[in-house]
């Protein structure tokens, strides 16, 4: 399967009517994999403070997690596997596997927590992959 099949058909599928506003599969080294047509233009800069925020869990707590030039305030998450990220109706999700970054983005009506769970499901099937 193609790293685009895993985003079109996985993370940006329909989810009780519902889906994503955005997702990509983005490699730690900050090189896109896959992403939607949606997913904002993101800096290096960006990905490397979530990279170092999995690496030291808290770093991006008191800045915030920017993506696309957004910022999110950064919410519970998983230390070192998953940082979740809010700004007002929307959010972000990352899930960290061996190789790459799975990213979500989302807006209401979807939840944090549909958000949470395709990101995340996605993540734990590559990492099982030894992805």
């Amino acid at each position: 399967m193609s790293w685009q099949a895993y985003v079109d058909d996985h993370l940006m599928l329909d989810f009780d009517g519902l889906h994503l506003t955005a997702a990509a599969i983005i490699g730690h080294d900050g090189t896109v994999w896959a992403q939607s047509a949606t997913f904002p233009a993101f800096t290096p800069q960006e990905i490397s403070a979530i990279v170092n925020d999995f690496a030291e869990p808290g770093s991006l707590a008191p800045t915030g997690l920017f993506l696309g030039g957004v910022k999110y305030m950064v919410i519970q998450g998983e230390p070192g596997a998953v940082i979740r990220g809010k700004k007002g109706s929307s959010g972000v999700t990352v899930k960290k596997t061996n190789q790459a970054l799975i990213i979500g983005i989302y807006d209401e009506p979807l939840t944090p927590g549909q958000c949470n769970m395709i990101v995340e499901r996605l993540g734990d099937y590559l990492i099982d992959q030894g992805l």
